[in-house]
């Protein structure tokens, strides 16, 4: 079953910045924007191991048991080594502010993001909630402890 996510643009957005769609029939995610205040129009440049955040320009209300799931580009991954600092980034349904988008270079040159540029993609999930119960033990495993690594090469 369908769900309706409410976009409300903030008041300093550009209107002729498209809004999230499915850009094929067959995609999980809708592609975000950057839509940078009227001052900043002309975009802005990372240096090589720099980060910033981008603005959407816009607000979701996302229904209750649902997040919504930041998640890099591919393309500008691979071509730019351009990546999101936090993948996947969740925005809670009970949050109303800005979207923003924390974009990293980890490329070997400057990267600059337009006005405009796709930046990142948005997915939509489930949220299941669980309790906590304090236990003295746990059931055992075949893996047990067994950390980082203890299941593959060695």
């Amino acid at each position: 079953m369908n769900q309706t996510v409410r976009i409300h643009r903030t008041e300093d957005s550009d209107i002729n910045i498209a809004l999230p769609a499915y850009e094929t029939e067959g995609a999980a995610g809708m592609d975000l924007r950057a839509n940078f205040p009227s001052d900043q129009r002309g975009g802005i440049t990372l240096g090589t191991g720099e980060r910033a955040l981008v603005p959407s320009g816009l607000k979701f209300e996302i229904p209750l048991g649902y997040e919504v799931q930041i998640r890099p580009r591919s393309g500008l991954a691979l071509k730019h080594g351009v990546t999101l600092v936090n993948a996947p980034g969740t925005i809670d349904s009970d949050y109303r502010g800005q979207v923003g988008i924390i974009l990293i270079n980890l490329g070997n040159k400057p990267f600059h993001i337009a006005h405009g540029e796709r930046v990142a993609q948005m997915v939509f999930a489930v949220v299941a909630r669980c309790e906590i119960a304090k236990v003295t033990s746990l059931t055992a495993t075949e893996r047990g402890a067994g950390g980082f690594g203890s299941t593959g090469k060695s």
